[in-house]
């Protein structure tokens, strides 16, 4: 018995991976997360798979349903939204699993970051504008954030920034990275990325937050600012250049 992690991917059924799917399909226990999860999701599990939403249950009620599906010798296919590897909670779960001696795996999903990249329709690094992005939130009342790590450090960098939930600190947001980017500088808010309800704001960082309080999201929003989003006078990058040598073209050295 195995509990495999699977990232369902920002919102549309169609973004889950090949591996998530086939898992989906062959484990007869789905846990999922059913406040973020898309119920078409779900339509992948196999013929009187029993499903569980976790959305109401406690870490420990959790914990009981991967310690009941493990005597009764049942895969579990637990489906978190967007990517596993940021703000999915799946480290306390693990630890957990551990403790029992239960065996688990972790299949990648699509990010909520890339998924609202694609809808701006942008390329989050840019030659000599921006080749770096950084993930980051704010503090919140689920947990604080490590004192090193403050959305000031980040701006200071000049990196292209992904802001997740943060969407009801819109206005500190922008106050924050105003002195940085300045009030010119492309900023985005990408609501329920990927989701048939998908809303796009853009506009310059001074106004952005004017844009979103006119049409305004309680959650599931992610915050991009940076030059890359709408880059102007960029050269090319040396990857296709036919004067950078590259093994596999045809002269390179």
């Amino acid at each position: 018995m195995t509990v495999h992690f699977i990232g369902a991917g920002p919102g549309a059924a169609d973004l889950i991976t090949v591996r998530g799917k086939d898992l989906l399909a062959r484990c007869p226990v789905c846990l999922y997360a059913g406040s973020v999860v898309p119920p078409a999701l779900l339509e992948h599990c196999g013929p009187g798979a029993r499903l569980v939403d976790t959305a109401p249950l406690s870490l420990d009620a959790i914990e009981a349903e991967f310690i009941a599906a493990h005597r009764a010798g049942q895969d579990v296919a637990r489906l978190h939204s967007g990517d596993l590897s940021i703000y999915s909670a799946v480290a306390e779960q693990l630890r957990r699993l551990d403790r029992h001696g239960i065996p688990w795996t972790l299949t990648p999903g699509v990010p909520a970051f890339a998924a609202a990249a694609a809808a701006l329709g942008a390329e989050l690094t840019v030659p000599e504008v921006a080749q770096s992005v950084v993930l980051t939130r704010l503090p919140g009342r689920a947990s604080a954030m490590p004192p090193g790590e403050t959305l000031a450090a980040f701006a200071a960098t000049g990196a292209t920034l992904a802001i997740h939930l943060a969407i009801d600190k819109l206005d500190l947001i922008v106050a924050t990275l105003l002195p940085f980017y300045g009030a010119d500088c492309p900023a985005a808010v990408v609501v329920r990325a990927a989701w048939p309800d998908q809303r796009v704001l853009r506009g310059p960082l001074s106004s952005i937050a004017a844009a979103h309080a006119a049409d305004p999201a309680e959650r599931t929003a992610t915050v991009l600012v940076g030059r890359a989003l709408q880059p102007e006078g960029f050269r090319d990058s040396a990857l296709y250049s036919p004067d950078y040598p590259r093994r596999f073209r045809d002269g390179a050295a």
